[in-house]
């Protein structure tokens, strides 16, 4: 296999130093993430020319406009990777939390206590700042991470990794804490899913073919970040100008993104005047419109849409819109084709409001905000490792607490079971 011993040889090491990691006080750990930030700043030369022959090879090979603005890094970029890191520093440490303490009648006393999770695999493809976010919250949280991104962003990713090994060499975390796999096939990405022994935890971030690749292949325990098909459902009774404004950032904001509107869904008694306005402004932004018959009569410019485009992550400047006879409808239209990741209503409805929230079946409901919220960073978790769609242990975005689970801690004094 071309792979060779990559994977084993690294999910050892990882796991090795994950028993010192785990053990490690708030101030070490605070001391590394606090070296990390400033080496992203003092090699931000260097992060940014890898990139550049990452951007130069992409645009090379055909790819389009928002795959290139997931995979560029520059100034601003660095700046709030480095940021992030210190966001996550400042938060409180998890590990050691006691959850919850109670007495037994046979004076057992029992406590719930937080404890890294491991080792984290993180597959992901063309981002290469989600290094340094799963990094800076594996690190905080007591977990050894090992990254492997995909080949469009390998220069990037092996530079950031490189800063980061080093920032850990001058303090008491051992550099084996953040390991990388750089060869970026398929064949490693299964080998490495076999290390069940060494890693506790995988998080594939990216396309669908590659979440299903690594959640039928995977031996271990599989968080989805799973495709974001979002959606924004203008209500009957919502004020227009909020509507319009929630909508256009929702998709045009930044396309490329998983939390971007895929589809607006829009009530029948206000279609005509909404969308004859949104559209518009949507087409001037370069938004190409794929519409069911309803919206294609206020404008007959948009594309028919097919069953395919209600399922689809388009991941670019291009939107589903349905027109819907009723909130029901849009839940309904939601709960099937989704993906349980986020999704808005814009209404002044209190009890539609209350109604949407309760039965729309994704990780993040809002009401009058757009999706582009759905994010680490923006709940307040400094940074995430993942999105969650799933349901058990964590879901929507994930920070320190997602990232450790717990052990029960029982003190006796000779108790024994009769």
């Amino acid at each position: 296999m071309a792979s060779g011993n990559e994977p084993e040889k690294t999910a050892e090491a990882a796991k090795s130093a994950s028993f010192k990691l785990a053990n490690l006080d708030e101030k070490e750990k605070n001391r590394a993430l606090r070296a990390i930030a400033a080496g992203l700043v003092k090699n931000r030369n260097k992060i940014i020319d890898a990139n550049r022959d990452d951007v130069k090879k992409a645009r090379k090979n055909g790819k389009g406009s928002a795959f290139i603005d997931r995979l560029m890094l520059d100034d601003e970029r660095i700046d709030k990777m480095a940021e992030s890191v210190l966001v996550v520093e400042a938060l409180p440490d998890p590990v050691g939390e006691v959850i919850k303490t109670w007495r037994r009648p046979n004076a057992l006393e029992i406590s719930k206590v937080r404890v890294p999770l491991g080792v984290i695999a993180i597959i992901y493809e063309s981002r290469p700042d989600v290094g340094v976010q799963a990094g800076a919250l594996c690190l905080k949280s007591g977990n050894c991470v090992i990254l492997r991104g995909g080949s469009d962003a390998g220069n990037s990713n092996i530079e950031i990794v490189k800063v980061m090994k080093q920032a850990c060499e001058n303090t008491d975390l051992s550099p084996e804490c953040i390991q990388i796999i750089k060869d970026a096939s398929h064949d490693t990405v299964k080998e490495l899913l076999k290390m069940n022994r060494y890693i506790d935890l995988v998080m594939p971030r990216g396309g669908e073919a590659l979440i299903r690749m690594v959640s039928e292949n995977s031996r271990i325990p599989v968080i989805k970040h799973y495709k974001g098909v979002c959606h924004v459902y203008v209500d009957n009774e919502s004020d227009g100008e909020m509507a319009h404004e929630i909508c256009f950032n929702a998709k045009v904001q930044r396309p490329g993104v998983c939390n971007a509107m895929e589809t607006m869904l829009v009530h029948k008694d206000i279609a005509g005047k909404f969308l004859k306005k949104m559209l518009s402004r949507f087409r001037e932004a370069g938004v190409q419109i794929r519409g069911d018959e309803r919206v294609r009569r206020v404008a007959g410019w948009v594309k028919p849409a097919t069953m395919e485009d209600w399922d689809a992550e388009y991941l670019d400047l291009i939107l589903s819109v349905r027109v819907v006879d009723s909130i029901d409808e849009a839940i309904s239209h939601i709960n099937e084709h989704g993906s349980k990741h986020s999704d808005a209503i814009v209404t002044f409805n209190y009890d539609k409001a209350r109604k949407f929230l309760r039965l729309v079946d994704s990780a993040v409901v809002y009401v009058n905000a757009s999706t582009r919220f759905t994010d680490g960073g923006e709940f307040g978790f400094g940074a995430e490792i993942g999105i969650s769609t799933d349901k058990f242990h964590a879901r929507g975005p994930m920070g320190l607490e997602e990232l450790t689970s717990y052990k029960y801690m029982v003190y006796g004094n000779g108790q024994v079971r009769e």
